[in-house]
Formats: structure tokens, C-alpha cells, sequence
């Protein structure tokens, strides 16, 4: 696909700086872009955006002077997603009920439901209109799938279980499995039955191989717009508000509620019947431990307050020079009370 900075600036509600007449017909990082290119920059990379391959670049609004042909527009990252979807070829997916699926019984479609090979849809589940399911994957009895949702390769969705509307579920994920929950007795652990759901509403996101525990009763629940990295775990009963983001290995402990736009960073840990409050970032391996309030910026173990934590990892750093102080005043006190 070629189309000039003029066509696409006219899509991305941009303005154009330099040669409006440059043609473009493909996109690209800053490292790996060639001529014909398009690529985003935004400080501290425009220099390398300068001086790299690509033959137009989408720009921040205040960018001046900027020597090869530009779009500006508020945000570049944004723009420049926009056009992946333009620019990407589209798959080619019949939309049929494959001879080659399983289809259980009293299994209610929608219009234009697409099921591949092998996917299995079992007794008393609902898909709605457009939804896509992959082959290997597993529709439960009595589960619902909303409308436009995709599901990939071998996602398992457990019985029972709800997934909304305009959903993406990724492949080796599965929703609804057991919760871990167990009594202990004379040193044998005997199986709680977990005979709840899980609850997906509309707009998530779910990435490959995450783990959603159905609730030992009632519902563990992902909010609206709540999107979710590769291997995270969610344990039973938790409840995780509306757009959040769940970033790769975060462990999130079961009864637990989290507010509306909270961010964990890749491997947070929580313990289990706790409230943290909504719109939060919490770094990388943060271990949360107790109830946390709204609007907080959270670091380590136990978690503090991000800026807590930077003074600890500096004095931390001054740490062996400190213990090498200590070790000379010991030694000077000891000759001192010699003498």
C-alpha cells in the first residue's frame, strides 16, 4: 500500500511538515526502517528518527525544523497505531461453522459466528454475532461469549463462565479454573469445590498462557477495558476494576479488589483479602501486603512509596562504605579504651 504524507495526514487529523508529496508504503521501527518508511518518534529518539533510513516521520505537535518530510500531531504512538491496522494485511478467515468442529447440544450462535476446526463448543453455551474462536479451544457448558470477541488456539473457557463483548483471549490461556482452595486436617489437604464463575466484561484483553480462577462462590471479575499480559496469574474471587493494566508474572492473590485504573508492573505480588485503591501504578515486583489507599505510586518489598523506595536504593548503594566507617570507628574506640 502507497499513499503520500498528505493522504495520511489527512487520516490522522495531522499537519504536515516539509514535503507533503512524500510517498510511503510501508512502516517501521527507527533501527530497522528503510526508504519508504514511516516511523514515529518522540524524545529522546528524534534524533536517531533524524538520521535514520525512513523517508517520513510522525512527530510530536512542537517539532520544528525537522529535516526529513513529517506529520505532527499530538500523539505520535497513538498515530502511529492507528496505522498498523491500515497498513497490516488482513487474514483471511471464512466466516463458517468449520464440519469439523464440535458442536454440543442446545448450543445457541449468533450471526456471523466463526468456528474453526477443532474447536469444541459444549452442551448449553451462547456465542453472539461475529465472535471468532480458533481451533483447540474449548467453549464449557453454559458459557456466553459476547459479541465480536476472538478467541485463539487452545484457550480453555471453563463452564459457566461469562466473556463479553469485543474481547481478546490469547492462546493457552484458560478462564475459570479451580481456585486453590483446600482444608487442611491431620496433615491432608481435602479440595474446597469452587462452584462459582469467572466474569469478563466487555473490552478486555487477555494474553497467552494467564491463568483466571473461577470464585468458590459468586464471581471473580475482570473489569470493562482491562487489559492483561502473558502469564499472570488471578486468583479466586478476586475483582479487578475497569482499565486496568496487568503487566507479565504479576500474581494477584484470591478475595482480592483492585479500583478502577490501577497499573502493576511486570511481577507484583499481592497477598490475598486486601482493597487497593483505584488509579495506582505499582513498579515491577512490588510486593503489596496490606490495603492500599487511591492515587498511590508504589515500590519493593514491602511495598512503599516509589519515592521512599529510590532514597533506599540510594543509601543502599552507600551501604559498604557506610560498614567500612563503622568497622574503622570500632577499631579507634577500642584502642582508645585501651588507653
Amino acid at each position: 500500500m502507497e499513499k503520500n504524507l498528505y493522504e495520511v495526514a489527512e487520516l490522522l487529523g495531522g499537519t504536515i511538515l516539509g514535503d507533503g508529496s512524500a510517498k510511503v508504503n510501508g512502516l517501521a521501527s527507527i533501527d530497522s526502517a528503510k526508504k519508504g518508511d514511516l516511523i514515529f518518534a518522540v524524545n529522546p529518539y528524534l534524533d536517531a528518527a533524524k538520521n535514520s533510513a525512513a523517508t517520513a516521520v510522525i512527530v510530536p505537535l512542537d517539532t520544528v525544523d525537522f529535516p526529513k518530510p513529517a506529520i505532527k500531531v499530538s500523539d505520535p504512538r497513538a498515530a502511529f497505531a492507528k496505522l498498523l491496522e491500515m497498513f497490516t494485511p488482513k487474514l483471511n478467515i471464512p466466516v463458517e461453522i468449520s464440519p469439523k468442529a464440535h458442536i454440543g447440544q442446545n448450543v445457541t450462535l449468533g450471526k456471523n459466528v466463526t468456528i474453526m476446526p477443532l474447536a469444541v463448543v459444549d452442551d448449553g453455551a451462547t456465542i453472539a454475532d461475529g465472535a471468532i474462536i480458533y481451533p483447540h479451544v474449548y467453549i464449557g457448558q453454559h458459557v456466553k461469549i459476547g459479541e465480536g470477541t476472538t478467541i485463539y488456539s487452545n484457550v480453555t473457557v471453563r463452564e459457566f463462565c461469562t466473556v463479553g463483548k469485543r474481547c481478546v483471549i490469547h492462546s493457552s490461556t484458560v478462564i475459570g479454573s479451580d481456585g486453590f482452595g483446600f482444608t487442611t486436617a491431620n496433615g491432608i489437604h481435602t479440595k474446597v469445590p469452587q462452584v462459582g464463575n469467572v466474569v469478563v466484561e466487555d473490552d478486555v484483553e487477555i494474553g497467552a498462557h494467564v491463568g483466571i480462577d473461577r470464585a468458590a462462590m459468586g464471581s471473580t471479575v475482570i473489569g470493562h477495558g482491562t487489559k492483561i499480559d502473558n502469564l499472570v496469574h488471578i486468583a479466586h474471587n478476586c475483582k479487578i476494576g475497569a482499565n486496568c493494566l496487568i503487566v507479565a508474572q504479576t500474581g494477584i492473590s484470591g478475595s482480592t479488589i483492585v479500583g478502577d485504573n490501577v497499573t502493576f508492573g511486570g511481577q507484583v505480588g499481592t497477598v490475598g483479602h486486601i482493597t487497593i485503591g483505584g488509579n495506582s501504578v505499582y513498579a515491577a515486583r512490588s510486593g503489596i501486603t496490606k490495603n492500599m489507599p487511591e492515587n498511590y505510586f508504589g515500590s519493593g518489598f514491602p511495598v512503599q512509596t516509589h519515592s521512599d523506595w529510590l532514597k533506599m536504593q540510594v543509601a543502599l548503594k552507600k551501604l559498604p562504605e557506610l560498614l567500612e566507617k563503622v568497622h574503622k570507628l570500632e577499631s579507634e574506640l577500642k584502642e582508645l579504651r585501651k588507653s
